[in-house]
């Protein structure tokens, strides 16, 4: 599973031509369910998001996470976070997860990160959408259940 985590002056997702999910300030998580990925995998990396101090205190550091901050949540199903680019012009969606795997995946995630008491909206499951976002900062991380970089030595491509 794999997530890109915005900090967010506001964000918003529009499909067929209604919004139909906004926040103001907050984090903005475009989430991309891979094959192999677990409940688990769902689990921690929403309490990652949710705990991750991205945004300011009064002296100016990163200090606070959303809720400290007052923020809210939106959280966006993604499938080509999960496309390999590694060979050729053309990406490969073999990675990703099934769609109704996904979408029982992702509906996990979201509920873990509502369980923490955040106020989370979301996109539309496999629809096209439009979404739009001011980046605060600009302040962007990827979290990936798979635990971080290739090992030294294991050639990326």
């Amino acid at each position: 599973m794999r997530v890109v985590l915005q900090r967010v002056r506001e964000a918003s997702v529009q499909t067929g031509g209604e919004v139909v999910s906004r926040i103001g300030p907050g984090l903005c998580l475009l989430v991309g369910v891979e094959k192999g990925d677990a409940e688990a995998d769902a689990d921690r990396l929403a309490r990652k998001a949710a705990s991750l101090r991205v945004f300011s205190d009064a002296e100016g550091r990163m200090n606070l996470d959303v809720a400290e901050a007052g923020g809210a949540i939106l959280a966006v199903s993604q499938f080509t976070l999960a496309a390999s680019v590694r060979k050729g012009r053309r990406p490969s969606f073999d990675g990703a997860e099934e769609p109704a795997r996904a979408a029982a995946l992702f509906d996990r995630f979201v509920a873990a990160l509502r369980s923490t008491g955040l106020e989370v909206s979301t996109g539309v499951f496999q629809a096209e959408m439009l979404v739009r976002l001011v980046n605060d900062g600009p302040v962007t991380f990827v979290l990936d259940s798979a635990g971080g970089p290739a090992p030294a030595g294991k050639p990326l491509s």
